[in-house]
């Protein structure tokens, strides 16, 4: 990621307040030392306004997928050591959100591209993890799931009606994410959420960039999702998870069909890393690019 890519990515003010408050979240607790505390806590404060600010430019596509990040930049432009941005790094690259080519002085890290199996492979994660959440929200007892069962089909409902009159992406985007997360949150335990909660934006890169094609789809979707919805009202926790895993597994396939006709993003990682402007692939990359 060069300077320039830099300037342009943190230009949007929406992005980076949105950064910036999520990242004000994150601190360290109070030790015997205040020196020493205030230390830690400044120290986890950077790498979290890193990590967060990266995050976000990625998923909203202001970073775009096969771009360069070049550690030393980012350091620079936010006027910090290259210590919390290497750390913050490795936290993406753990996540998926940033990939590494190459070894020792020859690596590069890059936005992740987004391709078929890349994008399969996280919806099929994340069909996992949300069946297990309808199968519990389904399992619980009547007078819990009523709320969520009236907002889930009220959600619908709306998705229903921007399919009729093909509505924004965006909207449509949000309230499909809203639905999904209605059945998983304040639901599930902390650790399903947790791990839902770091796998769950990195489809966001994929229904972001690729929505206006998918909204054909809609209609398709708002039914599978009356599935889950009837499955949960009664309390059928097997119907909602496998109603969930259904609806998962054909929005990976109708992904694949989309990315197929339009092209992957960024698949060509180790051309043009100089650049400014990262190599986007017209057609799908041959297997062998991948690593």
């Amino acid at each position: 990621m060069t300077a320039s890519t830099i300037e342009r990515a943190a230009s949007s003010p929406r992005r980076a307040r949105r950064a910036r408050s999520a990242a004000t979240g994150d601190g360290a607790g109070s030790g015997a030392s205040p020196t020493a505390a205030s230390s830690e806590h400044h120290r986890s404060d950077n790498i979290s306004r890193v990590y967060q600010e990266l995050r976000s430019l990625i998923i909203w596509g202001q970073l775009p997928p096969g771009a360069r990040i070049a550690e030393r930049a980012v350091a620079d432009r936010l006027g910090m050591s290259r210590t919390p941005v290497r750390s913050a790094l490795h936290r993406l690259q753990q996540e998926g959100f940033v990939a590494s080519y190459g070894r020792g002085r020859d690596q590069r890290l890059v936005v992740t591209p987004l391709t078929q199996e890349d994008g399969r492979e996280i919806m099929l994660i994340v069909a996992h993890l949300e069946s297990l959440a309808a199968h519990t929200a389904a399992s619980l007892p009547a007078e819990r799931r009523k709320p969520i069962v009236e907002r889930l089909r009220a959600l619908n409902k709306e998705l229903a009606a921007e399919s009729r009159r093909r509505g924004a992406g965006t909207h449509i985007h949000d309230l499909d994410d809203e639905f999904h997360r209605t059945y998983v949150e304040d639901v599930v335990g902390p650790r399903l959420l947790a791990l839902h909660r770091s796998i769950k934006p990195q489809i966001e890169r994929y229904t972001r960039l690729y929505i206006s094609s998918l909204i054909d789809e809609l209609p398709t979707s708002v039914r599978e999702h009356d599935v889950i919805v009837r499955a949960i009202a009664k309390g059928d926790a097997a119907a909602a998870q496998r109603a969930v895993e259904t609806n998962w597994r054909n929005a990976a396939a109708r992904l694949s069909r989309v990315i197929a006709q339009l092209g992957e993003r960024g698949s060509w990682p180790l051309r043009g890393l100089d650049g400014v402007r990262p190599v986007a692939s017209p057609r799908r990359a041959p297997a062998t690019r991948r690593k």
